[in-house]
């Protein structure tokens, strides 16, 4: 049998560090199966999940927990997967002036149907002609069957107007 681990790490970012990590899984027979790692502001930060035998968790979390006291790691096992909950996967884009609330007010309006956001990735760019910050976020929700994919774009659309941002929503 095979436990699931999820890792997050963050530390200042320097080269050699993934292969730190993955070093020490690999010596642990473990096997790096998905991630999602960035570079934001000098630091590196990242989310793994790892599939390790049953009798080889305990030493691959000592090992990663011994690594150096200016990488913070936070290992968890894996939760069990979701019921069998019939769901559609879209993928929303959105585009507009930077301002704070944005992610707040989208989350909240997703939340209220019952829509799992599964990923979010946002940044922050100088618009072409005024360099003003234009706030681009991109996101992948997992939306419940019994909610109609036109109730969720009517909000979304209600909600572009009043954050004054162009969204796009595509069914997958």
């Amino acid at each position: 049998m095979t436990t699931n681990l999820v890792l997050t790490v963050i530390a200042d970012d320097k080269p050699g560090l993934v292969e730190s990590l993955a070093q020490t899984i690999a010596s642990n027979s473990g096997n790096w199966l998905e991630s999602s790692m960035s570079q934001l502001a000098g630091k590196f930060a990242g989310i793994l999940r790892v599939s390790v035998a049953d009798d080889r968790v305990e030493k691959l979390i000592e090992e990663l927990n011994g690594f150096s006291p200016e990488l913070k790691l936070v290992i968890e096992k894996a939760a069990d997967e979701p019921s069998d909950q019939k769901s559609r996967m879209v993928e929303l884009s959105l585009v507009g002036n930077d301002r704070p609330g944005i992610i707040k007010e989208i989350s909240a309006a997703v939340s209220a149907l019952g829509v799992n956001v599964e990923r979010l990735n946002t940044q922050c760019t100088p618009a072409p002609m005024s360099s003003d910050a234009l706030f681009k976020a991109k996101a992948t929700l997992e939306v419940p069957e019994q909610v109609a994919l036109e109730q969720l774009q009517e909000k979304l659309e209600q909600l572009a107007d009043d954050l004054i941002v162009e969204i796009e929503v595509v069914v997958r």
